[in-house]
Protein backbone atom coordinates (compact mmCIF):
# COMPACT_ATOMS: atom_id res chain seq x y z
CA UNK A 1 0.00 0.00 0.00
CA UNK A 2 1.33 4.01 -0.85
CA UNK A 3 0.09 5.09 2.53
CA UNK A 4 0.68 8.47 1.60
CA UNK A 5 -1.35 8.49 -1.09
CA UNK A 6 -4.15 6.45 0.80
CA UNK A 7 -3.89 9.01 3.73
CA UNK A 8 -3.95 11.88 0.79
CA UNK A 9 -7.11 10.09 -0.87
CA UNK A 10 -9.08 9.45 2.46
CA UNK A 11 -8.66 13.26 3.57
CA UNK A 12 -9.59 13.81 -0.50
CA UNK A 13 -13.13 11.78 0.31
CA UNK A 14 -13.65 14.08 3.73
CA UNK A 15 -13.58 17.53 1.73
CA UNK A 16 -15.81 16.25 -0.82
CA UNK A 17 -18.48 14.95 1.73
CA UNK A 18 -17.83 18.14 3.48
CA UNK A 19 -17.22 15.67 6.74
CA UNK A 20 -15.51 17.34 9.96
CA UNK A 21 -13.62 14.39 11.07
CA UNK A 22 -11.69 11.30 10.07
CA UNK A 23 -11.41 8.51 12.01
CA UNK A 24 -8.45 5.40 11.28
CA UNK A 25 -8.13 2.70 13.48
CA UNK A 26 -6.82 -0.75 13.07
CA UNK A 27 -9.07 -3.76 12.74
CA UNK A 28 -12.41 -1.10 11.92
CA UNK A 29 -13.09 0.20 8.27
CA UNK A 30 -12.12 3.63 8.12
CA UNK A 31 -15.11 6.57 9.23
CA UNK A 32 -15.50 10.31 8.38
CA UNK A 33 -18.32 12.10 10.57
CA UNK A 34 -20.41 14.31 8.80
CA UNK A 35 -23.09 16.99 9.89
CA UNK A 36 -21.97 15.27 13.51
CA UNK A 37 -22.72 11.20 11.95
CA UNK A 38 -20.53 8.98 12.04
CA UNK A 39 -20.14 7.21 8.56
CA UNK A 40 -18.26 4.01 7.66
CA UNK A 41 -16.56 3.74 4.34
CA UNK A 42 -17.63 0.43 3.60
CA UNK A 43 -15.87 0.31 0.03
CA UNK A 44 -12.33 0.65 1.44
CA UNK A 45 -10.51 -2.56 2.87
CA UNK A 46 -10.20 -2.33 7.52
CA UNK A 47 -6.95 -0.98 8.07
CA UNK A 48 -4.59 -3.60 9.35
CA UNK A 49 -1.93 -2.66 12.65
CA UNK A 50 0.94 -2.08 10.07
CA UNK A 51 -1.54 -0.32 7.77
CA UNK A 52 -2.26 2.45 10.68
CA UNK A 53 1.97 2.38 11.66
CA UNK A 54 2.27 2.73 7.41
CA UNK A 55 0.30 6.07 7.52
CA UNK A 56 1.68 7.55 10.74
CA UNK A 57 5.37 7.20 9.61
CA UNK A 58 3.91 8.87 5.98
CA UNK A 59 2.64 11.89 7.55
CA UNK A 60 4.79 12.15 10.96
CA UNK A 61 8.27 13.57 10.81
CA UNK A 62 10.77 10.86 12.30
CA UNK A 63 10.76 12.98 15.63
CA UNK A 64 6.69 13.14 16.08
CA UNK A 65 6.84 9.45 15.55
CA UNK A 66 9.09 8.51 18.28
CA UNK A 67 7.29 11.16 20.55
CA UNK A 68 4.23 9.02 20.16
CA UNK A 69 5.28 5.92 20.64
CA UNK A 70 7.38 7.03 23.65
CA UNK A 71 3.80 8.91 24.73
CA UNK A 72 1.48 6.53 22.95
CA UNK A 73 -0.86 9.78 22.54
CA UNK A 74 0.20 12.45 20.64
CA UNK A 75 -1.38 15.80 19.04
CA UNK A 76 0.12 17.21 15.61
CA UNK A 77 -1.01 18.72 12.68
CA UNK A 78 -0.85 17.93 8.94
CA UNK A 79 -1.32 20.03 5.59
CA UNK A 80 -2.68 18.58 2.86
CA UNK A 81 -2.17 18.80 -0.86
CA UNK A 82 -5.19 20.99 -1.56
CA UNK A 83 -3.83 23.95 1.12
CA UNK A 84 -6.14 22.40 3.84
CA UNK A 85 -5.07 21.55 7.10
CA UNK A 86 -6.12 19.07 9.77
CA UNK A 87 -5.72 18.89 13.73
CA UNK A 88 -4.48 15.17 14.37
CA UNK A 89 -4.40 13.10 17.52
CA UNK A 90 -3.39 8.97 17.41
CA UNK A 91 -3.55 6.89 20.32
CA UNK A 92 -3.43 3.52 21.56
CA UNK A 93 -6.43 1.42 22.35
CA UNK A 94 -6.26 -2.09 23.29
CA UNK A 95 -2.62 -2.04 21.46
CA UNK A 96 -3.55 -0.72 18.46
CA UNK A 97 -2.99 2.13 16.38
CA UNK A 98 -5.68 4.94 16.35
CA UNK A 99 -5.53 7.84 14.11
CA UNK A 100 -8.43 10.95 14.75
CA UNK A 101 -8.26 14.17 12.18
CA UNK A 102 -10.04 17.29 12.35
CA UNK A 103 -10.33 19.31 9.26
CA UNK A 104 -9.91 23.17 9.90
CA UNK A 105 -11.93 24.84 7.15
CA UNK A 106 -10.42 28.12 5.72
CA UNK A 107 -11.03 31.13 8.35
CA UNK A 108 -14.70 32.54 7.94
CA UNK A 109 -16.06 35.77 9.06
CA UNK A 110 -18.91 36.33 12.13
CA UNK A 111 -21.25 36.50 9.88
CA UNK A 112 -20.62 33.57 7.76
CA UNK A 113 -20.42 31.62 10.94
CA UNK A 114 -23.99 32.43 11.52
CA UNK A 115 -22.16 34.31 14.52
CA UNK A 116 -23.99 37.38 16.51
CA UNK A 117 -22.38 40.76 15.27
CA UNK A 118 -21.69 41.66 18.64
CA UNK A 119 -18.71 39.19 18.91
CA UNK A 120 -17.04 41.94 16.92
CA UNK A 121 -17.26 44.31 19.69
CA UNK A 122 -15.24 42.01 22.16
CA UNK A 123 -12.52 41.59 19.16
CA UNK A 124 -12.21 45.01 18.98
CA UNK A 125 -11.41 45.81 22.36
CA UNK A 126 -7.68 46.64 23.94
CA UNK A 127 -7.74 44.68 27.06
CA UNK A 128 -9.42 42.22 28.63
CA UNK A 129 -10.06 38.47 28.75
CA UNK A 130 -13.23 36.93 26.64
CA UNK A 131 -13.62 33.13 26.71
CA UNK A 132 -14.99 30.50 24.35
CA UNK A 133 -16.59 27.90 25.69
CA UNK A 134 -18.55 24.51 24.19
CA UNK A 135 -18.23 20.52 24.32
CA UNK A 136 -15.90 19.51 22.12
CA UNK A 137 -16.65 19.80 18.05
CA UNK A 138 -18.92 22.97 18.56
CA UNK A 139 -17.09 25.61 16.70
CA UNK A 140 -15.18 27.32 19.33
CA UNK A 141 -11.61 27.00 17.35
CA UNK A 142 -13.54 28.56 14.20
CA UNK A 143 -15.25 31.28 16.03
CA UNK A 144 -11.91 32.28 17.98
CA UNK A 145 -10.38 32.05 14.26
CA UNK A 146 -13.36 34.85 13.15
CA UNK A 147 -12.35 36.99 15.40
CA UNK A 148 -8.51 37.42 14.85
CA UNK A 149 -9.03 37.87 11.28
CA UNK A 150 -11.04 40.14 12.23
CA UNK A 151 -8.82 42.24 14.10
CA UNK A 152 -6.42 41.29 11.41
CA UNK A 153 -8.26 43.18 8.83
CA UNK A 154 -9.12 46.28 11.16
CA UNK A 155 -6.06 47.35 13.08
CA UNK A 156 -2.38 47.05 13.55
CA UNK A 157 -1.81 44.64 16.22
CA UNK A 158 0.70 41.83 17.17
CA UNK A 159 -1.29 38.77 17.59
CA UNK A 160 0.22 35.90 19.25
CA UNK A 161 -1.32 32.78 19.07
CA UNK A 162 -0.46 29.52 21.11
CA UNK A 163 -1.20 26.24 20.37
CA UNK A 164 -1.19 22.38 20.69
CA UNK A 165 -1.72 21.85 17.86
CA UNK A 166 -1.66 25.15 14.89
CA UNK A 167 -4.96 24.85 13.39
CA UNK A 168 -5.76 27.91 11.84
CA UNK A 169 -2.48 29.45 9.61
CA UNK A 170 -3.75 33.46 9.16
CA UNK A 171 -2.54 35.29 6.14
CA UNK A 172 -0.91 39.19 7.82
CA UNK A 173 -2.64 41.63 6.87
CA UNK A 174 -2.88 44.74 8.93
CA UNK A 175 -1.40 42.82 12.02
CA UNK A 176 1.92 41.34 13.06
CA UNK A 177 0.68 37.31 13.51
CA UNK A 178 3.31 35.12 15.24
CA UNK A 179 1.78 31.40 16.14
CA UNK A 180 3.56 29.34 18.33
CA UNK A 181 3.45 25.44 18.23
CA UNK A 182 3.10 23.46 21.67
CA UNK A 183 6.41 20.71 21.69
CA UNK A 184 7.64 22.39 18.56
CA UNK A 185 8.06 26.17 19.08
CA UNK A 186 7.28 26.08 23.11
CA UNK A 187 7.47 23.63 25.38
CA UNK A 188 3.75 24.25 27.07
CA UNK A 189 1.72 27.04 27.16
CA UNK A 190 2.22 28.26 30.42
CA UNK A 191 6.15 28.98 29.23
CA UNK A 192 4.80 30.70 26.18
CA UNK A 193 2.14 32.83 28.06
CA UNK A 194 5.49 34.09 30.46
CA UNK A 195 7.57 35.31 27.11
CA UNK A 196 4.32 37.41 25.65
CA UNK A 197 5.03 39.77 28.61
CA UNK A 198 8.55 40.59 26.54
CA UNK A 199 7.74 40.51 23.39
CA UNK A 200 5.74 43.40 22.41
CA UNK A 201 2.14 41.32 22.14
CA UNK A 202 -1.49 43.10 21.85
CA UNK A 203 -3.79 40.06 21.36
CA UNK A 204 -3.10 36.51 22.71
CA UNK A 205 -4.66 33.51 21.53
CA UNK A 206 -4.27 30.66 23.44
CA UNK A 207 -5.68 27.50 22.18
CA UNK A 208 -6.79 25.49 25.59
CA UNK A 209 -6.18 26.52 29.30
CA UNK A 210 -5.39 23.29 30.48
CA UNK A 211 -4.22 24.36 33.97
CA UNK A 212 -4.00 26.88 36.72
CA UNK A 213 -0.75 28.18 35.72
CA UNK A 214 -1.94 28.72 32.60
CA UNK A 215 -5.25 30.00 33.47
CA UNK A 216 -3.50 32.80 36.13
CA UNK A 217 -0.73 33.66 33.38
CA UNK A 218 -3.41 34.67 31.09
CA UNK A 219 -5.64 36.56 33.83
CA UNK A 220 -2.60 38.38 34.85
CA UNK A 221 -2.05 39.41 31.29
CA UNK A 222 -5.48 40.89 30.32
CA UNK A 223 -5.33 42.93 33.73
CA UNK A 224 -1.89 43.99 32.12
CA UNK A 225 -2.95 45.46 28.87
CA UNK A 226 -3.28 42.56 26.62
CA UNK A 227 -6.79 41.10 24.93
CA UNK A 228 -6.90 37.29 26.01
CA UNK A 229 -9.12 35.19 23.70
CA UNK A 230 -9.27 31.36 25.08
CA UNK A 231 -11.34 28.42 25.53
CA UNK A 232 -12.65 26.04 27.89
CA UNK A 233 -14.83 22.86 27.56
CA UNK A 234 -17.60 23.85 29.76
CA UNK A 235 -21.46 24.69 29.30
CA UNK A 236 -22.26 27.91 30.39
CA UNK A 237 -20.68 31.03 31.41
CA UNK A 238 -21.61 30.39 35.43
CA UNK A 239 -19.96 27.07 34.88
CA UNK A 240 -16.97 28.60 32.94
CA UNK A 241 -16.28 30.96 36.15
CA UNK A 242 -17.11 28.52 38.88
CA UNK A 243 -14.72 25.64 36.72
CA UNK A 244 -12.02 28.63 36.81
CA UNK A 245 -12.19 29.74 41.01
CA UNK A 246 -12.67 25.61 41.23
CA UNK A 247 -9.09 25.51 39.50
CA UNK A 248 -7.19 27.01 42.09
CA UNK A 249 -6.28 26.24 45.49
CA UNK A 250 -8.83 27.36 48.14
CA UNK A 251 -6.53 29.97 49.65
CA UNK A 252 -6.24 31.56 46.10
CA UNK A 253 -9.50 31.75 45.02
CA UNK A 254 -10.42 34.86 46.31
CA UNK A 255 -7.57 36.67 44.66
CA UNK A 256 -8.54 34.95 41.25
CA UNK A 257 -12.49 35.85 42.09
CA UNK A 258 -11.18 39.35 42.15
CA UNK A 259 -9.07 39.32 39.32
CA UNK A 260 -11.59 37.78 37.13
CA UNK A 261 -14.85 40.33 38.26
CA UNK A 262 -12.30 43.11 36.86
CA UNK A 263 -10.26 41.72 33.64
CA UNK A 264 -13.36 39.74 32.41
CA UNK A 265 -15.50 40.93 29.83
CA UNK A 266 -17.22 38.35 28.50
CA UNK A 267 -18.41 34.71 27.71
CA UNK A 268 -19.55 33.05 24.64
CA UNK A 269 -20.91 29.94 24.88
CA UNK A 270 -21.73 27.39 21.69
CA UNK A 271 -23.51 24.89 20.49
CA UNK A 272 -23.56 23.65 16.70
CA UNK A 273 -27.51 22.09 16.05
CA UNK A 274 -28.55 20.33 13.30
CA UNK A 275 -30.27 22.16 10.81
CA UNK A 276 -33.18 21.15 8.93
CA UNK A 277 -31.89 22.08 5.66
CA UNK A 278 -28.69 20.03 5.55
CA UNK A 279 -25.85 21.14 8.17
CA UNK A 280 -25.58 22.66 11.63
CA UNK A 281 -26.54 26.52 12.69
CA UNK A 282 -24.67 27.67 16.20
CA UNK A 283 -27.08 28.35 19.17
CA UNK A 284 -25.31 30.80 21.66
CA UNK A 285 -25.27 32.02 25.19
CA UNK A 286 -23.51 35.51 25.47
CA UNK A 287 -22.64 36.59 28.98
CA UNK A 288 -21.42 40.20 29.20
CA UNK A 289 -19.53 40.95 32.53
CA UNK A 290 -21.03 44.34 33.50
CA UNK A 291 -21.62 45.37 36.75
CA UNK A 292 -23.92 43.10 38.05
CA UNK A 293 -22.30 40.12 36.35
CA UNK A 294 -18.88 41.62 38.29
CA UNK A 295 -20.39 41.75 41.51
CA UNK A 296 -21.98 38.59 41.74
CA UNK A 297 -18.40 37.55 40.70
CA UNK A 298 -17.23 38.59 43.91
CA UNK A 299 -19.75 37.91 46.26
CA UNK A 300 -19.28 34.44 45.43
CA UNK A 301 -23.17 34.23 44.12
CA UNK A 302 -22.31 32.52 40.42
CA UNK A 303 -25.79 30.57 40.56
CA UNK A 304 -27.37 33.97 39.74
CA UNK A 305 -25.72 34.45 36.64
CA UNK A 306 -28.30 32.40 34.67
CA UNK A 307 -30.83 34.83 35.70
CA UNK A 308 -29.05 37.78 34.82
CA UNK A 309 -28.10 36.66 31.44
CA UNK A 310 -31.91 35.24 31.18
CA UNK A 311 -32.83 39.69 31.62
CA UNK A 312 -30.15 41.16 30.06
CA UNK A 313 -31.06 41.45 26.60
CA UNK A 314 -31.38 44.69 26.37
CA UNK A 315 -27.81 44.77 27.80
CA UNK A 316 -27.13 42.76 25.14
CA UNK A 317 -26.84 39.59 26.71
CA UNK A 318 -28.01 36.22 25.08
CA UNK A 319 -29.83 33.77 26.53
CA UNK A 320 -29.42 29.96 25.26
CA UNK A 321 -33.09 29.18 25.54
CA UNK A 322 -33.86 32.13 23.71
CA UNK A 323 -31.29 31.68 20.92
CA UNK A 324 -32.72 28.17 20.65
CA UNK A 325 -36.43 29.24 20.37
CA UNK A 326 -35.22 32.13 17.51
CA UNK A 327 -33.72 29.30 15.43
CA UNK A 328 -37.34 27.19 15.92
CA UNK A 329 -39.05 30.24 14.98
CA UNK A 330 -37.56 30.39 11.79
CA UNK A 331 -38.20 27.48 10.84
CA UNK A 332 -34.19 26.26 10.94
CA UNK A 333 -34.24 23.63 13.62
CA UNK A 334 -36.81 21.04 14.71
CA UNK A 335 -38.26 21.75 18.55
CA UNK A 336 -36.85 17.80 19.03
CA UNK A 337 -32.97 19.20 19.00
CA UNK A 338 -33.73 22.54 20.62
CA UNK A 339 -34.24 20.12 23.91
CA UNK A 340 -31.44 17.86 23.39
CA UNK A 341 -29.03 21.16 23.13
CA UNK A 342 -30.95 23.49 25.27
CA UNK A 343 -28.77 23.37 28.74
CA UNK A 344 -31.84 24.07 30.77
CA UNK A 345 -34.94 22.52 29.06
CA UNK A 346 -37.84 22.91 31.46
CA UNK A 347 -36.88 26.58 31.38
CA UNK A 348 -37.44 26.30 27.09
CA UNK A 349 -40.63 24.40 27.51
CA UNK A 350 -41.91 27.57 29.69
CA UNK A 351 -41.01 29.93 26.79
CA UNK A 352 -42.29 27.93 24.35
Amino acid sequence: MEYKATFEQLVDTLIAEEGSDLHLSAGRFPALRVNGELIFLLSRPEFSQGDLEGILKAILSADHYSRFITAQNLDFSYEHKSGARLRGNAFIQQGKFVIVLRLVPHVKTLSELNLPASLADFARKRQGFFLVVGPVGQGKSATMAAMVSLINEERQSHILTIEDPVEYVYEQKKSIIDQREVGIDTPDFADALKSAFRQDVNVILIGEMRNTETIATAVTAAETGHLVLSTLHTNTASQTIDRIIDSFPAEQQDQIRIQLASSLIGVFSQRLVPRISGGRIPAYELMINNNAISNLIREKRTHEIDTVIETGFEQGMIDMNRSLIELVRAGEVTVENAFAYSTNPKNLERLL
